[in-house]
């Protein structure tokens, strides 16, 4: 396979718009040169060896200049690199310069390829509620820079014809958006025209403000819009008291922190997004499996248990690895019967098609025994893979009571070795944070080797959000109470419990 540079077009933020080919280059790239305005989000999809390159570019900061992204783009072509993305906001050939790009890969002989992406010019205007087009109000749509090409010495644009149009969006428009609007008003346009700021559109801290010519650059700065903003101007703008949705959405604005291993985290991330929060991903730990241990074991008299116990989803992805690796074959399992903690551990064995046969009604190990204890389950012999810094509740309660139970370490959770203390801090600091959640103990222990509780607790409105008692239980040796303890300990119980407090 030859190089490749893929200018991909990331969309206008919310990862849900990024496209379905855009996001299997991302995991698969083998280096990717990204854009300040693509969502960092992006990159954390990116396989381990894969070479990040900050490009970025905003109002008073290169990272790269353009001259220098495009000599990157082919020294790094030249150097053998075969899969190349070039992450850019919104869509490459929308003022995003990526036709400058394409001609120097071009003229340099690297092969390349387009990946159209979402365009902000339409999709930040549809999530403030504002059609750029409507039936009954405007057929027409200009989309201009707001932000032309100071070396060129007078504008390209014909204010003239543009004047007539009924809806026009300015991207990049906010610092000349003075000046755009007398030229627009030179040239004929009502200074009564509405018009409409949007700063940072599609992401969780949107911020939306309409008015008029005259009005809108005191209501800009009232509320504080910046770069990034997108600009409308036209009638279409009053569609927006009627159609505003994505700022109802129940954790709108809301900073939430996810302590969730890396691969496990995405689920609540996603979760987090859908209803419209910005989940801060800080991986608190690692999974690090532990084959050997089953290796040794052999699992060649597993049909000599008659119980097989998962306490975690890890322990199923983990255990069935090894297994099939060892078996070939699932049905070699037999006739043992399969009891878990938690749904989301049974939903992690249905996936591979297997029945559980008992799952507790309170999702912990005090639960699980009481249920064996109640069906009078003893003197069983059982298996349990699970971590290897689990409590011992579990494997001496159902001891007690009779059964011959053979417990496996089958993985370490430990700290993720590529996290820097001081990003992660800054990721903490940085914002306002609403809620952190913890979904064990060890995130809990491993959160704060990061940081302090005196300087999480700076922030008054910050709420503790524990998966569960035990977890809650550990946040108080920190000296801090859990604001919200779920009393079903699911992830999804857990988002519903801060939707639920978000309301108040």
């Amino acid at each position: 396979m030859k190089s490749c540079v893929y200018l991909v077009g990331a969309g206008p933020g919310d990862p849900g718009l990024l496209t379905v080919k855009g996001l299997e280059l991302i995991k698969e790239a083998d280096v990717i040169v990204y854009d300040y305005l693509s969502n960092p989000y992006f990159l954390t999809l990116a396989k381990k060896s894969c070479k990040l390159i900050n490009a970025g570019k905003r109002l008073g900061f290169k990272a790269l200049s353009q001259e220098q992204t495009n000599k990157k783009l082919i020294l790094l072509a030249q150097k053998g690199y075969k899969k190349i993305v070039r992450l850019k906001g919104g869509d490459p050939f929308l003022f995003g310069r990526g036709g400058e790009e394409a001609e120097e890969l071009k003229k340099n002989k690297v092969n390349f390829e387009i990946v159209p992406g979402v365009t902000s010019a339409i999709a930040v205007p549809a999530y403030a509620g504002i059609p750029v087009t409507h039936r009954d109000l405007t057929s027409t749509l200009a989309i201009v820079t707001g932000h032309e090409d100071p070396g060129k010495g007078k504008s390209s644009i014909d204010w003239s014809a543009l004047s007539k149009m009924k809806s026009i969006i300015f991207l990049m428009g906010t610092k000349n958006l003075k000046r755009n609007i007398n030229r627009l008003v030179q040239n004929g346009m009502s200074k009564k025209t509405p018009i409409a700021a949007i700063n940072w559109g599609t992401y969780s801290n949107q911020k939306t403000v309409v008015g008029n010519f005259e009005n809108i650059h005191e209501t800009i700065r009232i509320n504080s819009i910046k770069s990034p903003s997108i600009i409308i101007i036209g009638d279409v703008c009053k569609m927006r008291s009627k159609l505003t949705w994505f700022e109802k959405k129940p954790l709108f604005g809301r900073n939430i922190i996810v302590t969730r291993a890396r691969k496990n985290a995405s689920v609540l991330s996603k979760q987090i997004i859908e209803l419209g929060g910005n989940p801060i991903e800080i991986p608190t730990i690692e999974i690090k499996p532990r084959p050997s241990n089953l290796a040794k074991l052999g699992l060649k008299d597993i049909n000599s248990y008659e119980w097989l116990v998962f306490t975690s989803v890890n322990g199923v992805e983990i255990f069935f690895n090894e297994f099939i690796k060892i078996h070939k074959d699932i049905r070699k399992l037999g006739n043992l019967k399969i009891a878990v903690i938690g749904s989301e551990t049974g939903r992690a064995l249905k996936r591979l098609n297997l029945k559980v046969d008992l799952t507790p009604t309170v999702f912990t190990a005090e639960g699980l025994l009481d249920s064996f204890e109640k069906l009078r389950i003893n003197n069983s012999k059982i298996l349990i893979p699970r971590a290897s810094m689990a409590r011992d509740t579990l494997v001496q309660g159902l001891k007690k009571i009779g059964n011959n139970v053979k417990e496996v370490k089958i993985y370490d959770t430990v700290i993720p070795t590529n996290q820097d203390k001081k990003d992660i801090q800054a990721k903490i600091n940085g914002v306002n944070i609403d809620f952190i959640t913890f979904t064990s103990s060890s995130t809990v222990d491993n959160f704060f080797k990061y940081t302090t509780p005196k300087k999480v607790r700076l922030n008054s409105k910050t709420r503790f959000v524990a998966i569960g008692p035990i977890t809650a239980k550990r946040l108080s040796r920190y000296g801090i109470k859990a604001h919200l303890v779920c009393k079903k300990f699911t992830i999804d119980n857990l988002l519903a419990e801060i939707v639920k407090y978000n309301k108040k």
